[in-house]
């Protein structure tokens, strides 16, 4: 049951994120990602790891007010800190045991979202979701001024 509510929890994050208009967006993900890294500063139970951790996702999270590839580290990096926490530290929310698993679950869902650009779900089909996944970047064209 904790992998199938994390994974909705993920894809609900991501439904209601579509409603967040365009050039909002990435800076609003980027605020919720950093807000995110600093989680466990309160007691995560990893020592002084807890202040490089949320330093790196702090960093992706300014980033990221310029690109979606670092919401996705950081999202990620996020992840990694979730493991870490269920196997060595405090879970995320105290009274639940497995807490930092499901997050651990439903943050590459998010990352997934933000590595395609964080697109507007409400337009977009599947199929142009995974294409907006792998797509390549484009050459430059012309003169740079």
């Amino acid at each position: 049951m904790t992998v199938v509510s994390a994974l909705l929890i993920g894809v609900l994050y991501v439904c209601l994120n579509s409603l967040v208009p365009e050039r909002h967006r990435r800076p609003f993900n980027a605020v919720m990602v950093a807000g995110a890294g600093a989680a466990y500063l309160s007691g995560g139970g990893l020592g002084p790891w807890e202040f490089a951790i949320t330093a790196v996702i702090t960093f992706c999270a300014y980033r990221g007010l310029g690109s979606w590839t670092f919401i996705g580290i950081a999202w990620l990096v996020h992840t990694a800190a979730d493991i870490a926490h269920h196997l060595h530290g405090n879970p995320i929310v105290p009274f639940a045991e497995h807490s930092s698993l499901g997050c651990a679950i439903c943050d590459p869902v998010i990352a997934l979202w933000a590595f395609a650009g964080g697109p507007d779900l409400r337009s977009t089909t599947p199929a142009a979701l995974v294409r907006a996944l792998f797509r390549r970047p484009q050459p430059a064209t012309g003169p740079r001024e």
